[in-house]
């Protein structure tokens, strides 16, 4: 299969050199690591194991690329306005187009673009973040779920779920797009937001006992605006928020890409994982009081 990736940061190298790995023809869309790459390859720092790729295919322009069977997008989501330049040069009649940003928002974005068939999301739980260029460190999970926006579970999800399976990648199919991301929502509103805004790792929010119980009662809301949006079935706020604590117990000191966007004064995904779903949540009369309060936090404290 031929695959473009377009946004190729850490979570986009990482799954991409992957599935070059596993024999995939994937042919990256690359920016500040294009000298780098193009003449030292790529090194993968994994706690699966490290590996080496001596040479990707990369560019630096959309245009010089080839046509795709499957673009992954893995572009944060404050550079969307660039998805149509991006991805047109890259698509034929069959090409899918995946993406696996966070929030909410995205495959409306790109369906309204390139057609509702296309499109599929997937929501990737992974602690990976970029190191010197032509470097990835790959910390802890890894995981992907994804489905197709007019939803239903297809033939297609099942082959693409496979692939990355295949490039020791664990993912799943699944029948209901919006649970999971609302479920990513879970992790993303509070850690996401509080590390950017306090700048502690997740490990000190944890253990400092107001912060803990704050994260609880944001998970908690997350669920509740979910719960709001006709679910295939609920989400278990209480449970799966302990699960979502538990797991992130595990990432030692993580730096959530939020609070690293933060601290090398990049924009911060605020539209996706905050502003839609508050809107979302409103418009099927739920308020999510301690998110809007983080959202005007974080957006009063943006350049």
């Amino acid at each position: 299969m031929t695959i473009a990736m377009i946004g190729s940061g850490a979570l986009g190298l990482y799954y991409g050199a992957r599935l070059q790995q596993a024999g995939e023809d994937v042919h990256f869309l690359l920016r500040s690591d294009y000298d780098a790459i193009c003449n030292k390859g790529l090194t993968v720092h994994s706690c699966d194991g490290d590996f080496y790729l001596e040479s990707l295919q990369g560019y630096r322009n959309a245009h010089e690329m080839p046509k795709a069977d499957l673009v992954i997008v893995g572009l944060k989501t404050f550079a969307n306005q660039h998805l149509k330049e991006l991805i047109t040069p890259l698509l034929s009649e069959q090409t899918a187009i995946l993406t696996l940003q966070n929030g909410l928002g995205n495959e409306e974005q790109l369906a309204e673009l390139f057609g509702r068939e296309r499109i599929l999301g997937g929501v990737a739980f992974i602690c990976s973040n970029r190191g010197e260029p032509g470097k990835v460190h790959h910390l802890s999970q890894g995981a992907i779920r994804l489905g197709e926006f007019s939803a239903g579970l297809t033939a297609r999800a099942e082959q693409l779920s496979a692939m990355f399976n295949r490039a020791q990648v664990p993912c799943q199919a699944v029948e209901d797009l919006k649970k999971i991301r609302w479920e990513k929502l879970v992790w993303n509103i509070p850690f996401n937001g509080l590390c950017a805004l306090t700048d502690k790792t997740t490990d000190l929010l944890l253990a400092h006992p107001p912060t803990r119980e704050l994260i609880s009662e944001l998970m908690d809301e997350v669920a509740n605006g979910a719960n709001a949006q006709d679910l295939t079935s609920p989400i278990d706020g209480k449970a799966f928020g302990a699960h979502m604590i538990e797991i992130t117990e595990g990432m030692d000191d993580y730096h959530p890409s939020m609070m690293i966007d933060r601290q090398q004064g990049r924009p911060l995904e605020l539209e996706a994982i905050y502003a839609i779903p508050l809107k979302q949540a409103a418009q099927r009369g739920i308020e999510l009081p301690r998110i809007a309060m983080l959202y005007s936090l974080l957006s009063v404290t943006e350049k």
